[in-house]
Protein backbone atom coordinates (compact mmCIF):
# COMPACT_ATOMS: atom_id res chain seq x y z
CA UNK A 1 0.00 0.00 0.00
CA UNK A 2 1.46 3.35 -1.00
CA UNK A 3 0.82 6.65 0.70
CA UNK A 4 0.60 9.68 -1.53
CA UNK A 5 -0.59 12.28 0.95
CA UNK A 6 1.25 13.53 4.03
CA UNK A 7 0.13 15.32 7.17
CA UNK A 8 -0.50 19.05 6.99
CA UNK A 9 -2.82 20.95 4.67
CA UNK A 10 -2.94 17.92 2.35
CA UNK A 11 -4.15 15.80 5.26
CA UNK A 12 -7.04 18.17 5.89
CA UNK A 13 -7.97 17.91 2.21
CA UNK A 14 -7.60 14.11 2.19
CA UNK A 15 -9.79 13.84 5.28
CA UNK A 16 -12.81 14.75 3.17
CA UNK A 17 -12.30 11.67 1.04
CA UNK A 18 -11.83 9.50 4.13
CA UNK A 19 -15.02 10.96 5.57
CA UNK A 20 -16.98 10.01 2.46
CA UNK A 21 -15.76 6.42 2.52
CA UNK A 22 -16.32 6.15 6.27
CA UNK A 23 -19.88 7.47 5.90
CA UNK A 24 -20.67 4.75 3.36
CA UNK A 25 -19.71 2.09 5.88
CA UNK A 26 -20.79 3.82 9.13
CA UNK A 27 -23.94 1.76 9.66
CA UNK A 28 -22.09 -1.50 9.01
CA UNK A 29 -19.30 -0.45 11.36
CA UNK A 30 -21.90 0.20 14.04
CA UNK A 31 -23.45 -3.24 13.53
CA UNK A 32 -20.22 -5.23 13.15
CA UNK A 33 -18.34 -3.32 15.90
CA UNK A 34 -15.31 -2.61 13.75
CA UNK A 35 -14.39 -0.49 10.76
CA UNK A 36 -14.60 -1.81 7.23
CA UNK A 37 -11.14 -2.58 5.81
CA UNK A 38 -11.70 0.03 3.09
CA UNK A 39 -12.02 2.69 5.77
CA UNK A 40 -8.79 1.65 7.48
CA UNK A 41 -7.06 1.67 4.08
CA UNK A 42 -8.37 5.17 3.38
CA UNK A 43 -7.16 6.40 6.80
CA UNK A 44 -3.74 4.96 6.05
CA UNK A 45 -3.46 6.29 2.52
CA UNK A 46 -4.51 9.76 3.65
CA UNK A 47 -1.47 9.96 5.92
CA UNK A 48 -3.09 9.86 9.35
CA UNK A 49 -0.89 7.09 10.71
CA UNK A 50 2.37 8.83 9.78
CA UNK A 51 1.24 12.22 11.12
CA UNK A 52 3.39 12.07 14.29
CA UNK A 53 5.94 9.48 13.23
CA UNK A 54 9.54 10.82 13.50
CA UNK A 55 10.85 12.25 10.25
CA UNK A 56 14.00 10.11 10.58
CA UNK A 57 11.92 7.06 9.62
CA UNK A 58 9.85 8.81 6.96
CA UNK A 59 7.08 10.23 9.12
CA UNK A 60 5.55 13.69 8.97
CA UNK A 61 6.26 14.66 12.62
CA UNK A 62 3.59 17.19 11.90
CA UNK A 63 1.34 19.88 13.31
CA UNK A 64 -1.13 19.05 16.04
CA UNK A 65 -3.37 21.88 14.88
CA UNK A 66 -3.70 20.68 11.30
CA UNK A 67 -4.09 17.09 12.39
CA UNK A 68 -6.92 17.99 14.75
CA UNK A 69 -8.79 19.72 11.94
CA UNK A 70 -8.47 16.64 9.74
CA UNK A 71 -9.73 14.31 12.49
CA UNK A 72 -12.78 16.48 13.13
CA UNK A 73 -13.58 16.48 9.41
CA UNK A 74 -13.70 12.66 9.41
CA UNK A 75 -15.70 12.67 12.63
CA UNK A 76 -18.49 14.67 11.00
CA UNK A 77 -19.38 11.56 8.97
CA UNK A 78 -18.16 8.73 11.23
CA UNK A 79 -16.82 9.28 14.74
CA UNK A 80 -15.48 5.72 14.98
CA UNK A 81 -13.28 6.24 11.91
CA UNK A 82 -12.07 9.55 13.32
CA UNK A 83 -11.31 7.88 16.65
CA UNK A 84 -9.20 5.17 15.02
CA UNK A 85 -7.36 7.73 12.88
CA UNK A 86 -6.67 9.92 15.89
CA UNK A 87 -5.82 7.37 18.56
CA UNK A 88 -3.57 5.34 16.27
CA UNK A 89 -1.65 8.46 15.29
CA UNK A 90 -1.22 9.52 18.90
CA UNK A 91 0.10 6.06 19.79
CA UNK A 92 2.64 6.62 17.03
CA UNK A 93 3.54 9.91 18.71
CA UNK A 94 4.19 8.06 21.96
CA UNK A 95 6.30 5.48 20.13
CA UNK A 96 8.45 8.42 19.06
CA UNK A 97 9.81 8.41 22.62
CA UNK A 98 11.33 4.95 22.16
CA UNK A 99 15.10 4.90 21.59
CA UNK A 100 15.93 5.43 17.91
CA UNK A 101 16.87 1.74 17.37
CA UNK A 102 13.30 0.93 18.43
CA UNK A 103 11.99 3.20 15.68
CA UNK A 104 13.87 1.15 13.10
CA UNK A 105 12.01 -1.98 14.17
CA UNK A 106 8.54 -0.54 14.74
CA UNK A 107 8.55 1.32 11.42
CA UNK A 108 10.62 -1.19 9.44
CA UNK A 109 7.71 -1.56 6.99
CA UNK A 110 7.33 2.21 6.65
CA UNK A 111 5.76 5.13 8.52
CA UNK A 112 2.19 4.05 7.73
CA UNK A 113 2.32 1.16 10.18
CA UNK A 114 -0.82 0.96 12.34
CA UNK A 115 0.10 1.06 16.02
CA UNK A 116 -2.33 0.52 18.88
CA UNK A 117 -1.88 0.95 22.59
CA UNK A 118 -3.20 1.96 25.98
CA UNK A 119 -2.05 4.21 28.82
CA UNK A 120 -2.93 1.99 31.78
CA UNK A 121 -0.30 -0.43 33.16
CA UNK A 122 -2.41 -3.59 32.95
CA UNK A 123 0.59 -5.90 32.45
CA UNK A 124 3.73 -6.89 34.31
CA UNK A 125 7.38 -6.82 33.29
CA UNK A 126 10.49 -8.47 34.68
CA UNK A 127 13.98 -7.21 33.92
CA UNK A 128 16.26 -9.75 32.21
CA UNK A 129 19.61 -9.35 30.45
CA UNK A 130 19.10 -7.18 27.38
CA UNK A 131 15.50 -6.23 28.05
CA UNK A 132 12.27 -7.36 29.66
CA UNK A 133 9.84 -10.25 29.91
CA UNK A 134 6.36 -8.76 29.50
CA UNK A 135 2.86 -10.23 29.77
CA UNK A 136 -0.68 -9.09 30.44
CA UNK A 137 -4.13 -8.26 29.09
CA UNK A 138 -5.23 -4.82 27.94
CA UNK A 139 -8.89 -4.00 27.29
CA UNK A 140 -10.26 -1.27 25.03
CA UNK A 141 -7.52 -1.36 22.38
CA UNK A 142 -9.03 0.51 19.44
CA UNK A 143 -8.51 -1.00 15.96
CA UNK A 144 -6.45 -3.83 17.42
CA UNK A 145 -7.71 -6.21 14.70
CA UNK A 146 -5.91 -4.10 12.10
CA UNK A 147 -2.73 -3.51 14.09
CA UNK A 148 0.83 -4.35 13.12
CA UNK A 149 2.38 -3.31 16.45
CA UNK A 150 1.13 -2.55 19.94
CA UNK A 151 2.53 -0.23 22.58
CA UNK A 152 1.52 -1.86 25.85
CA UNK A 153 2.01 -0.46 29.34
CA UNK A 154 3.17 -2.63 32.24
CA UNK A 155 4.56 -2.23 35.73
CA UNK A 156 8.28 -2.92 35.93
CA UNK A 157 10.75 -2.82 38.82
CA UNK A 158 12.45 0.53 39.20
CA UNK A 159 14.24 2.74 41.66
CA UNK A 160 11.94 3.33 44.59
CA UNK A 161 9.38 0.74 43.52
CA UNK A 162 7.42 -0.33 40.46
CA UNK A 163 7.24 2.10 37.55
CA UNK A 164 5.04 2.10 34.47
CA UNK A 165 6.84 1.46 31.20
CA UNK A 166 5.72 1.10 27.59
CA UNK A 167 6.80 -1.86 25.49
CA UNK A 168 6.47 -2.20 21.72
CA UNK A 169 5.45 -5.70 20.62
CA UNK A 170 4.76 -6.99 17.08
CA UNK A 171 1.42 -8.44 15.98
CA UNK A 172 2.61 -12.02 16.03
CA UNK A 173 3.30 -11.75 19.77
CA UNK A 174 -0.29 -11.18 20.89
CA UNK A 175 -3.80 -12.49 20.38
CA UNK A 176 -7.12 -10.67 20.41
CA UNK A 177 -10.27 -11.44 22.38
CA UNK A 178 -13.60 -10.11 21.12
CA UNK A 179 -14.93 -8.06 24.05
CA UNK A 180 -16.14 -4.79 22.49
CA UNK A 181 -19.92 -4.65 23.09
CA UNK A 182 -20.85 -1.04 23.72
CA UNK A 183 -23.38 1.65 22.90
CA UNK A 184 -20.97 4.36 21.70
CA UNK A 185 -17.95 4.30 19.38
CA UNK A 186 -19.03 0.82 18.39
CA UNK A 187 -17.09 0.87 15.13
CA UNK A 188 -13.71 1.28 16.82
CA UNK A 189 -13.36 -2.45 17.49
CA UNK A 190 -11.70 -1.76 20.83
CA UNK A 191 -11.19 -5.38 21.81
CA UNK A 192 -8.85 -6.95 24.37
CA UNK A 193 -5.18 -7.60 23.60
CA UNK A 194 -3.72 -10.71 25.25
CA UNK A 195 0.05 -11.02 25.51
CA UNK A 196 1.68 -14.19 26.84
CA UNK A 197 5.13 -13.70 28.30
CA UNK A 198 7.47 -12.42 25.58
CA UNK A 199 10.93 -10.93 25.50
CA UNK A 200 11.11 -7.23 24.62
CA UNK A 201 14.58 -5.77 24.00
CA UNK A 202 15.53 -2.64 25.90
CA UNK A 203 15.42 -0.45 22.80
CA UNK A 204 11.71 -1.18 22.43
CA UNK A 205 10.83 0.17 25.86
CA UNK A 206 10.48 3.60 27.44
CA UNK A 207 9.38 4.84 30.85
CA UNK A 208 5.87 6.28 30.86
CA UNK A 209 7.19 9.19 32.91
CA UNK A 210 9.28 10.36 29.93
CA UNK A 211 6.24 10.46 27.69
CA UNK A 212 4.20 12.17 30.39
CA UNK A 213 6.87 14.86 30.75
CA UNK A 214 7.40 15.19 26.99
CA UNK A 215 11.13 14.76 27.44
CA UNK A 216 13.87 12.53 26.11
CA UNK A 217 12.71 11.84 22.56
CA UNK A 218 15.41 11.57 19.89
CA UNK A 219 13.07 13.54 17.61
CA UNK A 220 13.39 17.35 17.72
CA UNK A 221 9.84 17.91 16.42
CA UNK A 222 7.47 19.89 18.67
CA UNK A 223 4.98 17.00 18.68
CA UNK A 224 7.62 14.88 20.44
CA UNK A 225 8.58 17.52 22.98
CA UNK A 226 5.32 18.40 24.69
CA UNK A 227 3.91 16.92 27.94
CA UNK A 228 1.24 14.29 27.45
CA UNK A 229 -1.26 16.05 29.68
CA UNK A 230 -1.08 19.21 27.60
CA UNK A 231 -2.44 17.51 24.48
CA UNK A 232 -3.96 14.17 25.49
CA UNK A 233 -7.48 15.55 25.30
CA UNK A 234 -7.00 16.34 21.61
CA UNK A 235 -6.80 12.66 20.73
CA UNK A 236 -10.34 12.09 21.99
CA UNK A 237 -11.77 15.56 21.54
CA UNK A 238 -11.28 15.71 17.78
CA UNK A 239 -13.62 12.78 17.04
CA UNK A 240 -16.19 14.18 19.48
CA UNK A 241 -16.01 17.61 17.87
CA UNK A 242 -16.61 16.11 14.46
CA UNK A 243 -19.49 13.97 15.73
CA UNK A 244 -21.21 16.99 17.30
CA UNK A 245 -20.77 19.01 14.10
CA UNK A 246 -22.20 16.22 11.98
CA UNK A 247 -25.09 15.74 14.39
CA UNK A 248 -25.99 19.43 14.27
CA UNK A 249 -25.74 19.51 10.47
CA UNK A 250 -27.99 16.47 10.06
CA UNK A 251 -30.63 17.85 12.41
CA UNK A 252 -30.53 21.31 10.84
CA UNK A 253 -30.95 19.86 7.34
CA UNK A 254 -33.92 17.74 8.43
CA UNK A 255 -35.54 20.73 10.10
CA UNK A 256 -34.95 22.93 7.06
CA UNK A 257 -36.73 20.42 4.85
CA UNK A 258 -39.71 20.39 7.20
CA UNK A 259 -39.84 24.17 7.33
CA UNK A 260 -39.71 24.24 3.56
CA UNK A 261 -42.88 22.21 3.27
CA UNK A 262 -41.24 18.82 2.89
CA UNK A 263 -42.43 15.58 4.41
CA UNK A 264 -42.81 15.26 8.15
CA UNK A 265 -44.56 17.02 11.00
CA UNK A 266 -44.48 20.86 10.84
CA UNK A 267 -41.74 22.39 12.96
CA UNK A 268 -42.26 24.95 15.70
CA UNK A 269 -39.49 27.49 15.07
CA UNK A 270 -39.13 28.15 18.79
CA UNK A 271 -38.26 24.46 19.26
CA UNK A 272 -35.50 24.86 16.67
CA UNK A 273 -34.07 28.32 17.23
CA UNK A 274 -33.09 27.84 20.86
CA UNK A 275 -31.37 24.43 20.60
CA UNK A 276 -29.65 25.53 17.39
CA UNK A 277 -28.23 28.64 19.03
CA UNK A 278 -27.00 26.94 22.16
CA UNK A 279 -25.63 23.85 20.39
CA UNK A 280 -23.84 25.72 17.62
CA UNK A 281 -22.30 28.17 20.08
CA UNK A 282 -21.15 25.30 22.30
CA UNK A 283 -19.56 23.49 19.36
CA UNK A 284 -17.82 26.67 18.22
CA UNK A 285 -16.53 27.23 21.76
CA UNK A 286 -15.16 23.68 21.91
CA UNK A 287 -13.44 24.15 18.53
CA UNK A 288 -11.77 27.36 19.69
CA UNK A 289 -10.55 25.73 22.89
CA UNK A 290 -9.14 22.71 21.09
CA UNK A 291 -7.50 24.97 18.53
CA UNK A 292 -5.73 26.91 21.27
CA UNK A 293 -4.51 23.69 22.88
CA UNK A 294 -3.03 22.48 19.58
CA UNK A 295 -1.55 25.84 18.59
CA UNK A 296 0.13 26.22 21.99
CA UNK A 297 1.69 22.76 21.69
CA UNK A 298 2.84 23.42 18.12
CA UNK A 299 4.71 26.49 19.37
CA UNK A 300 6.97 24.34 21.58
CA UNK A 301 7.13 23.09 25.16
CA UNK A 302 4.33 25.07 26.84
CA UNK A 303 5.63 24.74 30.40
CA UNK A 304 3.63 23.65 33.47
CA UNK A 305 0.96 26.37 33.52
CA UNK A 306 0.07 26.24 29.82
CA UNK A 307 0.18 22.44 29.92
CA UNK A 308 -2.35 22.47 32.73
CA UNK A 309 -4.39 25.00 30.79
CA UNK A 310 -4.35 22.67 27.80
CA UNK A 311 -5.79 19.87 29.89
CA UNK A 312 -8.36 22.27 31.37
CA UNK A 313 -9.37 23.56 27.93
CA UNK A 314 -9.85 20.03 26.63
CA UNK A 315 -12.17 18.89 29.41
CA UNK A 316 -14.20 22.10 29.23
CA UNK A 317 -14.45 21.71 25.45
CA UNK A 318 -15.72 18.17 25.88
CA UNK A 319 -18.37 19.36 28.33
CA UNK A 320 -19.60 21.88 25.74
CA UNK A 321 -19.84 19.10 23.15
CA UNK A 322 -21.83 16.88 25.50
CA UNK A 323 -24.23 19.74 26.19
CA UNK A 324 -24.59 20.49 22.49
CA UNK A 325 -25.20 16.83 21.66
CA UNK A 326 -27.81 16.56 24.40
CA UNK A 327 -29.67 19.62 23.12
CA UNK A 328 -29.76 18.36 19.54
CA UNK A 329 -30.73 14.84 20.56
CA UNK A 330 -33.57 16.09 22.76
CA UNK A 331 -34.89 18.27 19.93
CA UNK A 332 -34.66 15.53 17.29
CA UNK A 333 -37.69 13.53 18.32
CA UNK A 334 -38.29 9.80 18.24
CA UNK A 335 -36.45 9.23 14.96
CA UNK A 336 -33.10 9.86 16.70
CA UNK A 337 -33.73 6.82 18.88
CA UNK A 338 -33.36 4.46 15.93
CA UNK A 339 -30.24 2.31 16.03
CA UNK A 340 -29.10 3.47 12.59
CA UNK A 341 -29.99 7.13 13.07
CA UNK A 342 -26.88 9.25 12.34
CA UNK A 343 -28.06 11.68 15.01
CA UNK A 344 -28.52 8.98 17.62
CA UNK A 345 -25.21 7.35 16.72
CA UNK A 346 -23.36 10.66 16.99
CA UNK A 347 -24.99 11.36 20.36
CA UNK A 348 -23.80 8.00 21.69
CA UNK A 349 -20.34 8.59 20.24
CA UNK A 350 -19.96 12.01 21.89
CA UNK A 351 -20.88 10.52 25.25
CA UNK A 352 -18.47 7.62 24.73
CA UNK A 353 -15.61 10.00 23.98
CA UNK A 354 -16.47 12.14 27.00
CA UNK A 355 -16.24 9.11 29.30
CA UNK A 356 -12.54 8.53 28.53
CA UNK A 357 -10.21 8.86 31.50
CA UNK A 358 -8.07 11.38 29.62
CA UNK A 359 -10.88 13.95 29.64
CA UNK A 360 -12.11 13.60 33.22
CA UNK A 361 -12.89 17.00 34.68
CA UNK A 362 -11.67 16.63 38.27
CA UNK A 363 -8.00 15.76 37.61
CA UNK A 364 -7.70 18.52 35.01
CA UNK A 365 -9.32 21.06 37.30
CA UNK A 366 -7.03 20.10 40.18
CA UNK A 367 -3.90 20.30 38.01
CA UNK A 368 -4.84 23.74 36.71
CA UNK A 369 -5.70 25.03 40.18
CA UNK A 370 -2.37 23.73 41.49
CA UNK A 371 -0.50 25.77 38.89
CA UNK A 372 -2.52 28.91 39.59
CA UNK A 373 -1.92 28.61 43.33
CA UNK A 374 1.76 27.89 42.74
CA UNK A 375 2.26 30.97 40.56
CA UNK A 376 3.85 34.00 42.28
CA UNK A 377 1.45 36.75 43.27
Amino acid sequence: MSTTINAGHDLVHAARRVAGIAAEHASDANRHRRLHPDVVEAITEAGFLRAFVPSAVGGAAGSLREFSGAVAAVGERCASAAWVASVSAYVGRMAGFLPAPGWAEVWSAGPDTLLVGALMPAGSATAVPGGWLVSGEWAYISAVDFSAWALVCALAPGDGGPQARFFAVPREAYSIRDTWHTTGMRGTGSNTLVLPEVFVPAHRSVARSRIAAGQGSDSPAPCHNVPLGAINGLAFGGPALGAARGMLAAWSATTARKLGGGRGRPVDRAAFDGPLTWASAGIDTAELLFDRVAATADAGDPGPLLSARGSRDSVVAISHLVDAANRVFAASGSSAQAEDSPIGRAWRDVHAAASHVAVRFEPAAAAYADEILRAPA
